[in-house]
């Protein structure tokens, strides 16, 4: 199944909501990739065993599940995330993007591909389904969350430096 939406950073139409900057947002974003346990409520352990010049190679654990994956960092535009595939878990990857339609909006871009291709039966549509909401919702609570870090100065240069 391949998968995209976008989820806005910046609300042109809201003047009382602060605004996030493209800066603050690739930090968020680089956040998520280095501490992914303060975006993803059911991870239970996350190491980065390698680090390279905008990459680094991660173990995930999830209970009993333990996933590795690859991520791409390029900077100020795009975070990749690859995954291979490993026992059951079939290669998949994810990517957020940042847009700028305007110079008052800010998007993120969430590209998924599950390797899976699009089912045809209902009852694996209706799973597909699913996990697009789940996706979606995934991807609204990472923003929020960037969004409540920015506005707490979390995100600000001189505290990452």
């Amino acid at each position: 199944m391949k998968f995209e939406h976008l989820v806005a950073v910046n609300d042109p139409m809201n003047p009382l909501s602060d605004t996030v900057t493209r800066e603050q947002l690739w930090r968020g974003l680089v956040l998520r990739a280095e501490q992914p346990m303060l975006f993803i409520p059911h991870l239970d352990e996350c190491t980065i065993l390698e680090r390279e010049a905008g990459s680094m190679r991660r173990r995930l654990t999830f209970g009993e599940l333990v996933i590795e994956d690859h991520v791409q960092l390029m900077p100020l535009q795009e975070v990749r995330y690859d995954v291979p595939a490993q026992g059951d878990i079939a290669a998949s990857n994810l990517r957020m993007i940042i847009e700028a339609p305007t110079s008052a909006m800010l998007l993120v871009r969430f590209c998924y591909d599950d390797g899976q291709g699009e089912h045809e039966d209902s009852a694996n549509a209706m799973y597909d389904e699913f996990k697009k909401s789940a996706y979606q919702e995934a991807d609204t609570d990472t923003v929020r969350t960037l969004r409540q870090l920015a506005s707490q100065g979390k995100l600000d240069a001189s505290l990452l430096n």
